[in-house]
């Protein structure tokens, strides 16, 4: 039985640790999408929606939505919803089943590395079970990280597989994981220096100054020769840093960070480093989102951080000789942070726990190999020192694995992951503005008023919350007073876009559709999204401005193609601009959709009526006035058909009945009088209006 478990233990420790995790993160499976990120990621981005698709291929690889391009990620989300739609369960399941693959992938190219098993596998285990990994693995728009990593494992085993065989075809799979990691998130562009640092521990490759001439496994390169191998690599860091700063800049996500001296980030992030040390050992009022401190920030922290920094440092080298992993560990830990630790800010946390997710794994490294070191000098009898190991490591998993399934708790909705980071932080706007979705879904307007007064009141120039509040009171029917903070919206930032969409919104259904075209012309410059083409076009249609509402509803129908709001607007358009068989047809997908919309039958009845199709807008008004017996609408316009189909007494029944439901329709009673001549007098040729 031993020799049966040491020769399946790999696989079994595989086991374990897939299930343990799958135990401790199983709840996502009925946890909601939360209004951080999700909507703009998922739940509200038409892209998406649309399905793996060229057009959405094509906008994926091109996009610079969210601040961000990262192809794969979006192409991802696309695929997750076209497998579950909006059933946010299984999003979650497939970000946990990317974790868990990360997990295995972590042991196993650390065993193959360092042939140690145990040390391996309690990196692993770490890495599986720290509550700093939950905002990683719970949230749905962070799929990017736990994707993002998937592909840097994948780039490890492959440059450790290149490492032995030393062929070209096994670096070709090096650059193209690489490609597809940075194109989910481009915090890999660090990966080519994390294996330089592998180079160095525990591969083992540098220490001849002379450049081998036999390329083979376990051969030693000087440091010059082994940056020069990825090369490739670093110029791929180099276009990814370039497209990032230009997308990030043009997204306003580093606009925020402008507002920050030099000294702010640094200090910062200088207290940003020790602050995930701290909290990986004591993983404490852990929250979505962390306030950045601004000019607040403290000085003499930063300083205390700077020296503990150096002090580390300093020691980490001074024992370098014979503990390698040292160094690889917290070089690790120190450089993937630097594109994350604010010193470019981008964004308004001053830290975030999404960000220790792989850089966690260094200081991971440092506990797994230095904690046998350690009790190598303080228990000589090897029997104890395993008994100490082992007792100690179950103890640390064991408390992980209950703050991590706790933790992960706090995610189940955005009303949960407010409260919670409210609870545990000081002056969190964003967990305020976070919960005001929810809570109006839910009807609770007043509280969703409260939150984002809330929210505002820490932050002034909070445009979310104030846009938000501006719903909400549109929600409970104040709509003046919502005005009135749109405009306070709009005098922080004019051009702010979702703002400028819900005052179009307002002024449209006030009927004031030429100030509502203003407001959408400067919206709809950063908010290019079906829904804005929508309304827009809808005002355009309301001012007699075909052509452009066309345009408009066409871009629309780009991202909604089976919305029959759309087809039934475009359609009114290309009718009016007297392209009645586009529209016909419109009306008829639109029906196939929504067979009982009766707008959409009336239109149609309408074209149908102007092309001379006479006897299929009769089968129309059938139909109209089967679903609906009372519309005087109907009857007026089924008079006007049956009119020119001379059926007078039939038009006659049906504008009586019109003026009957309706006695003020004037329309109906000058087709009655027309009707009415003509049957007096048979050869007019008056006809009657609509």
């Amino acid at each position: 039985m031993n020799n049966l478990i040491t020769k399946y233990r790999g696989f079994l420790i595989c086991l374990a640790l897939a299930l343990i995790t799958f135990a401790v993160f199983y709840q996502v499976h009925g946890f909601a999408f939360v209004n951080y990120d999700d909507p703009d990621y998922v739940y509200k981005n038409p892209h998406i929606q649309a399905g793996i698709t060229p057009e959405t291929i094509k906008w994926a690889l091109t996009t610079g939505y969210a601040a961000n391009w990262h192809p794969v990620t979006w192409l991802s989300h696309t695929l997750d919803w076209q497998m579950f739609g909006s059933n946010a369960g299984g999003h979650h399941l497939v970000s946990l089943a990317f974790h868990i693959a990360n997990i295995l992938l972590l042991f196993f190219v650390f065993r193959k590395m360092t042939n140690a098993i145990w040390p391996s596998a309690f990196v692993a285990a770490l890495f599986a079970l720290h509550p700093l990994h939950v905002d990683s693995v719970a949230w749905v728009a962070e799929r990017k990280d736990v994707l993002s990593t998937f592909f840097w494992l994948l780039t490890m085993w492959a440059y450790v597989r290149f490492v032995s065989r030393q062929k070209i075809s096994s670096y070709l799979l090096v650059v193209v994981f690489f490609a597809l990691g940075l194109m989910s998130k481009p915090m890999l562009v660090t990966l080519p220096f994390v294996l330089l640092l592998l180079d160095y521990w525990p591969l083992d490759r540098l220490g001849n100054p002379n450049i081998a001439k036999n390329k083979k496994a376990g051969a030693k390169y000087s440091f010059a020769y082994l940056f020069i191998e990825k090369i490739p690599l670093f110029a791929m860091v180099l276009i990814s840093s370039i497209v990032t700063y230009i997308v990030q800049k043009k997204g306003g996500t580093m606009r925020i960070g402008d507002r920050y001296d030099f000294s702010i980030r640094l200090a910062n992030a200088l207290i940003s480093y020790i602050q995930y040390i701290v909290k990986m050992v004591w993983p404490a009022k852990l929250a979505m989102f962390y306030p950045h401190p601004g000019s607040s920030v403290s000085v003499p922290y930063a300083v205390i951080s700077a020296v503990l920094l150096l002090i580390v440092t300093i020691v980490i080298f001074r024992f370098a000789r014979n503990r390698k992993y040292l160094v690889t560990g917290w070089l690790w830990y120190l450089g993937t942070l630097v594109p994350v630790i604010g010193l470019v800010q981008v964004g308004e946390q001053s830290m975030a726990d999404r960000y220790s997710y792989i850089t966690l794994t260094g200081l991971f490294i440092i506990i797994a190999w230095g904690l046998p070191d350690l009790l190598a000098k303080w228990l000589s009898a090897a029997p104890q020192r395993k008994n100490v190991l082992w007792i100690s490591s179950l103890i640390v998993l064991a408390a992980l694995a209950v703050c991590t399934y706790r933790q992960t708790q706090s995610w189940k909705d955005s009303i949960t992951l407010g409260e919670h980071a409210i609870k545990v932080t000081e002056n969190n706007y964003h967990a305020h503005f976070c919960m005001t979705e929810e809570l109006m879904e839910q009807g609770r307007i007043d509280e969703a008023i409260e939150h984002n007064l809330d929210a505002i009141r820490i932050k002034p120039d909070y445009i979310n919350a104030i846009n938000s509040l501006g719903v909400a009171l549109c929600g409970a029917g104040k709509i003046d007073e919502a005005v009135v903070w749109y405009k306070k919206a709009l005098e922080i930032n004019p051009r702010a876009a979702e703002t400028n969409a819900n005052l179009g919104v307002i002024m449209a259904t006030r009927g004031d559709f030429a100030r509502a075209v203003e407001y959408y012309k400067v919206a709809i410059q950063k908010m290019d999204t079906p829904r804005i083409h929508k309304d827009f076009g809808y005002s355009l249609l309301n001012l007699g401005r075909f052509d452009e509402a066309i345009m408009e509803y066409r871009k629309a129908l780009s991202g909604m193609p089976n919305e029959p709001v759309v087809l039934n607007g475009l359609g009114y358009a290309l009718a009016h601009a007297g392209k009645n068989d586009e529209a016909i047809s419109l009306y008829n997908k639109a029906l196939q959709i929504a067979p009982d919309l009766v707008e959409v039958r009336l239109n149609l009845g309408l074209a149908l009526t102007s092309s001379g199709k006479l006897a299929q807008a009769v089968k129309e008004y059938e139909a109209i006035l089967r679903i609906q017996p009372q519309n005087a609408v109907a009857h007026n316009d089924f008079g006007v058909v049956l009119f020119q189909q001379k059926k007078l007494d039939d038009a006659i029944s049906h504008f009586n009945k019109a003026i009957q439901i309706d006695p003020n329709y004037t329309n109906a009673k000058n087709n009655l009088k027309a009707v009415l001549a003509e049957k007096q007098k048979p050869q007019g040729a008056e006809n009657t209006k609509k």
